[in-house]
This record gives C-alpha cells, structure tokens and sequence, in this order.
C-alpha cells in the first residue's frame, strides 16, 4: 500500500518537475524519514517548483516564507497583537505553523532569523512569549539557496546545517527534458491545476513505516565505519557527529521504502552518505561547511576505501 501512494506521489510531482529524477526521490526520502531537506543550485533550475510540486500534491497546509535581509525572528514564528475589545494579546501564528514550510532563498536572510527555524526543525515545536507550541505532523521544512558566490547571500550557521537531513543539488535539465519545459511550460500551466494524490495522514503513517524497515547489522557497522572514517580523516578539521550517522540510518531507511523495499540495502547507505553528510564535516583547507564541492569530494574517497558489506 506504501509502495503505491509513493509512486503516485512522485507521478504526480514528475508532472510538474521535469528535471532531475533523482531528486524527486531524495525530496520523498527526505519527507518520509522526517527530515528537512536544503536545495541549492543557481537560479533557475527549478528549485522553487519541485517544492511547491510536492505541497500540492498532499492535502495539507503549505505556507511559503520569502527570505529577505529584513526579514525578523517574529515574521517567521508569529507575534501577539492587542485585542482591543479584550484588552488582551491574542497570538498570530507565523508561517512555520504549517505542514510543509518552503523557505525560499534562507540564506538572503541574517543568522538571527534563521536561527529562528532551529527548534522547529529539530523538535518540531516552537517556543515563544513563555509558552511552548507544538508544530502537526507532518512537518518538514524545504529550504531552497543559491550558491554562495552570488551577491546579497549569507553563510548558514554550521548548527542549521546540521539539522538539514539531506542538501541536495538540481543541476541542469538534459535536451530533451528542457524541451519539454519550454514547449508544456509546466510550472505556468500545469502547477495550478495539480491535484493532491496523499492526505496529511497518510503522509504521517508512512513516516511510521520507515522505522520498521529492516537494516541488517553489518549495515549498522557499515554506517559507524564510514563515520569514524571521517572523524579520523587527515583532510576534515570536524567529522559527522552522532546526528549525522542517526541521519544517515534514517534516510536509508527511508530511501528503502521509497524504492518499494522493506530493507536497506549498501547501496542505500553508499547513495545517501555525500548527500546526507556532506554538509555536515568541515575541511582543513575550507573551514566552512559551506562548500561541499570539496567535503563531498572527500567523503567520496572516504566511500572507495571503506569496504561495504556484501
């Protein structure tokens, strides 16, 4: 029964989001494994549409935040305001009170607000004005940036990095998938019309599904195996923290169930690890987090000297 609501879900994005393939399933592994996931790429690739893709196509409640550099903590979470009739502050919920959050653009916003999506990324709650507000499942943040390069662009601090369970890239469509872009102009005409193919509920009972998937013992090894590989590595000054090998478990995990399996295979493990931890370590030679050209190349010799499993 999974397996099926999944494939109708990805059919259902693929409708609108006709680029990387691959990506959509990393967005499903990311949704399913209770994860928040971070897209970048240059602009125009089509980083915005697969994420509103995916909103429309559960039935649930979507919200979109814009991040500008005068953008504030309570613009996100919500403020009290005065109710004059009652003499009392009434509390207005933010844009983070919704089940999917796209936060478009994170990293054209200051540190402050974007330290402002920790908790709610970590424990999916939010505390504010003393009192403590739970966020419904399902929750997961997609977060889109350009590269670093480009001007008007913060860093993002090494501790929201971390609670992003995967960071993945786009890239450019091939011929003829851009062919089809410019011809059916999908993300003009066929967006709007999207209908959903999962509920919110459903969305949460495969979520419970994904911690009954079956992952062997020598893949549990496997995992700690590649993560002391990267604390003890001579290039990267910080190696993947517990989190991160809990993350790596998760997405597998997930990703199994997405593929139609009830278990984790080493090639789950080996697909997700640079997209999962790469974002996570820190280079000698680059002490930011922040390019992962170069800790992606070094998690991927990290993967051809580690054995796998067989």
């Amino acid at each position: 029964m999974a397996t099926n609501q999944v494939d109708r879900l990805r059919e259902n994005i693929q409708k609108v989001y006709l680029g990387n393939v691959h990506a959509v399933d990393l967005l499903l592994t990311a949704l399913f494994g209770r994860g928040h996931v971070l897209i970048e790429d240059v602009p125009g690739v089509g980083k915005t549409v697969l994420a509103r893709a995916l909103a429309r196509s559960i039935d649930c409640k979507f919200s979109r935040i814009q991040l500008t550099p005068d953008l504030l903590p309570s613009d996100v979470l919500g403020v009290s305001v005065l109710n004059k009739a009652d003499n009392e502050f009434i509390f207005k919920p933010g844009p983070i009170f919704a089940n999917i959050v796209l936060a478009d653009e994170i990293n054209r916003t200051t540190p402050r607000t974007q330290s402002a999506l920790l908790e709610a990324m970590s424990e999916e709650q939010v505390s504010i004005e003393n009192q403590t507000l739970p966020l419904h499942r399902p929750f997961i943040l997609v977060a889109t940036q350009n590269p670093f390069e480009f001007e008007g662009t913060y860093y993002l601090p090494e501790n929201q990095l971390d609670r992003f369970l995967l960071r993945i890239s786009l890239g450019y469509p091939d011929r003829a998938s851009e062919h089809r872009i410019l011809t059916t102009q999908p993300s003009r005409v066929a967006l709007e019309t999207l209908s959903p193919v999962m509920t919110g509920d459903e969305v949460v009972a495969v979520q419970d599904r994904v911690t009954k998937i079956r992952m062997d013992q020598t893949l549990v090894d496997y995992v700690l195996d590649l993560v002391e590989a990267t604390r003890n590595d001579e290039q990267l000054h910080l190696g993947v923290s517990p989190r991160g090998s809990l993350a790596l478990t998760q997405a597998s995990q997930a990703t199994a169930l997405v593929h139609g399996r009830d278990y984790v295979t080493p090639d789950d493990v080996k697909s997700l690890f640079i997209p999962c931890c790469a974002h996570r370590v820190i280079s000698k030679t680059y002490l930011h987090n922040g390019d992962v050209s170069v800790t992606s190349r070094i998690l991927q010799a990290i993967l051809d000297r580690v054995p796998a499993p067989r």
